[in-house]
């Protein structure tokens, strides 16, 4: 099996240590490059030592320099950085020649307007948004394949859009009737010294944040028009919940049509997937079945009484949510099946 040179940047906050965690025992990837400002000059092992003894745990953590990247062979680069940071450091890694996987938001969206509208400020690099392919693999295979760059989709939406896309196509539900409520644990605010993230604050307490217009809403938004063929606006409420990883999300919206074809709409899409496992009608997935793992988990129900549909999903914020989908979609761009190194459970 050939082996594809990697970097990884912002390889120190949590979904940057997953990276690393998957990659030095993925067969077909070698990290050449993690960079991290805070630790520079000190080995992957001793950062980490719960990775002491892999082969490849004794790079050292090099500044964010992307002249040194290039020089160290790597030929694809995840960035783990936050948004606004990541779209420099691609813009430059692409004239290097790299192909870039972003997990950050800075290129999930098409316009350069819904950005600044949701995310506060001018985009760094407008140029490049229509060159991004969004990296949701059970849904966009075929760009993944040959792109560039890659927008590894928010944890958040993968939760709702997995279930959602393939019965808007169908047009089996209102799609002005949508509302999600998303539970996560406290690793999807990063790693990063924040009073309300403390123990104390975080445990034993759920709270709602974001609201009412979480930064995730325009890429859910968007992704859910382009399936609906129109606009769709909904209604999304986070909650902060006192685990480390995973997300729980319930969704629900009018049913149109019949009950039955929610199953065979979501069993039709997705009966080849590797990660995306329908537990079927009644199901309501578990966060502990998830987490460490690639996995979405996906049930569903019908309440008669309002003509609701429910779909449920469960997902961890940090696998199938950021570094497990991008490594999903590395190995699709590389040619290999899709589940290498990800086959965990």
């Amino acid at each position: 099996m050939e082996t594809t040179k990697v970097a990884i940047l912002g390889a120190s906050g949590y979904t940057g240590m997953e990276l690393v965690r998957l990659l030095l025992v993925h067969p077909a990837a070698q990290i050449t490059a993690a960079t991290s400002r805070t630790h520079a000059g000190r080995r992957l092992d001793e950062v980490f030592p719960r990775f002491a003894g892999l082969a490849g745990s004794g790079l050292a953590f090099v500044e964010p320099d992307m002249d040194e990247v290039a020089a160290s062979g790597a030929t694809v680069a995840f960035l783990a950085l936050p948004h606004g940071t990541a779209a420099q450091y691609a813009a430059a890694l692409l004239d290097r020649g790299l192909r870039v996987i972003d997990l950050s938001a800075d290129f999930r969206l098409r316009e350069p307007s819904v950005y600044e509208e949701f995310y506060g400020e001018p985009h760094p690099t407008p140029g490049l948004l229509s060159t991004a392919v969004y990296g949701l693999p059970e849904i966009y295979p075929e760009a993944i394949t040959s792109a560039r760059l890659i927008a590894s989709p928010g944890c958040y939406p993968t939760s709702i859009l997995l279930p959602l896309l393939p019965l808007l196509r169908e047009g089996l539900v209102d799609p002005a009737t949508i509302v999600a409520n998303s539970l996560s644990g406290v690793s999807g605010a990063g790693r990063k010294a924040d009073l309300g993230l403390l123990f104390a604050e975080c445990n034993e307490s759920v709270r709602a944040y974001g609201i009412p217009r979480h930064r995730h809403l325009s890429e859910i938004e968007q992704e859910l028009s382009a399936a609906a063929g129109k606009k769709v606006t909904i209604t999304f409420i986070p909650h902060l919940i006192p685990v480390n990883n995973g997300i729980c999300t319930t969704t629900t919206a009018t049913l149109k049509g019949d009950f039955a074809n929610v199953e065979h709409a979501l069993r039709s899409t997705y009966e080849n997937s590797t990660f995306v496992r329908l537990l079927g009608q009644g199901a309501c997935p578990d966060t502990k079945n998830v987490t460490r793992t690639n996995f979405v988990d996906i049930g569903w129900n019908h309440d008669e009484r309002t003509g609701r549909l429910l779909l449920l999903s469960a997902e961890d914020n940090l696998g199938k949510g950021a570094a497990g989908q991008a490594v999903q979609s590395f190995n699709i761009m590389t040619g290999l099946p899709d589940v290498t190194g990800l086959g965990t459970v």
